[in-house]
């Protein structure tokens, strides 16, 4: 980036909303996201926020696209990854003094079986325990499946364990769990983070230790489906489905001979063609 173009991108983000709004579409890159779901979720009137979005486009630092009537905003990942260089390279000189919040991971593979995998939702009541459970049994051992909530004192939906039991999952050792319980200094270390909801993607979370694989499958949430018992268990199964595609696609992947940059590609192809067929 030129340095004008880079002295535009600071100005622009030098504004505490446009930061909000860059840091809240950066949890859900690659996917693209609404601005009422923006406005929603960081508690912006739509004429703000619609200031925030121009001004974010035309710095290059968030694209645009529209779907149908709606405008769909997204992170441009070249010209983040752009800005952050400068920093790092350009304006730091790369010196180690200042990387040091930024350590390399020990190796650009991940050369061991065990991957520690953690899905989280608002309520783990149903998809993240459903991805938890598919881990676990589709993961052939290579896998170590956690999920949790941002919301306590949740438990399992009823309709959640009766659609894993039926499918031949063992359920009675699932329970709701805080996400708190994973960011104890004795808590493992993940490989990998899922946030199977739009909810717990824009919440704020500290980053994870150990610079994990990170991606969004967000899904509608299926205990608020409506209507008679059979309508929400039919809606509970179709969860469950584009749960079960998306992590039969993980599971496939060679984790062990991609090298980080290409395995964090192919975790976010996974939810984009999954995403343009849900």
């Amino acid at each position: 980036m030129e340095h004008n173009h880079i002295a535009h991108a600071f100005a622009t983000l030098g504004h505490p909303g446009r930061l909000a709004v860059i840091r809240l579409l950066m949890r859900f890159a690659p996917r693209a996201v609404r601005p009422t779901e923006i406005a929603q979720a960081l508690g912006l009137k739509p004429n703000t926020l619609s200031h925030h979005l121009s001004d974010l486009t035309d710095c290059g630092l968030v694209r645009v696209r529209r779907q149908g009537r709606s405008l769909l905003y997204s992170v441009d990942l070249d010209a983040t990854g752009r800005l952050l260089a400068y920093l790092a390279l350009d304006l730091g000189r790369a010196r180690p003094d200042l990387l040091t919040q930024f350590p390399p991971p020990e190796d650009t593979t991940m050369s061991k079986t065990g991957f520690h995998v953690l899905f989280i939702c608002s309520g783990n009541s149903a998809r993240s325990i459903f991805a938890e459970a598919l881990l676990r049994d589709l993961g052939n051992d290579r896998f170590v499946a956690h999920s949790a909530g941002t919301r306590a004192g949740t438990q399992p939906n009823p309709h959640a364990l009766q659609v894993l039991d039926r499918n031949g999952h063992d359920i009675t050792t699932l329970r709701s769990k805080h996400l708190s319980e994973f960011q104890t200094p004795d808590a493992p270390v993940m490989n990998f983070v899922f946030t199977v909801c739009d909810t717990s993607a824009a919440e704020e979370c500290p980053p994870w230790p150990g610079q994990p694989i990170t991606g969004h499958w967000g899904l509608p949430d299926p205990v608020k489906a409506q209507g008679t018992d059979a309508e929400k268990a039919l809606v509970f199964a179709q969860t469950y489905a584009a749960l079960r595609r998306r992590i039969e696609a993980f599971v496939a992947l060679p984790v062990a001979s991609l090298d980080r940059i290409s395995l964090q590609s192919r975790v976010d192809q996974i939810d984009a063609r999954e995403f343009s067929e849900d």
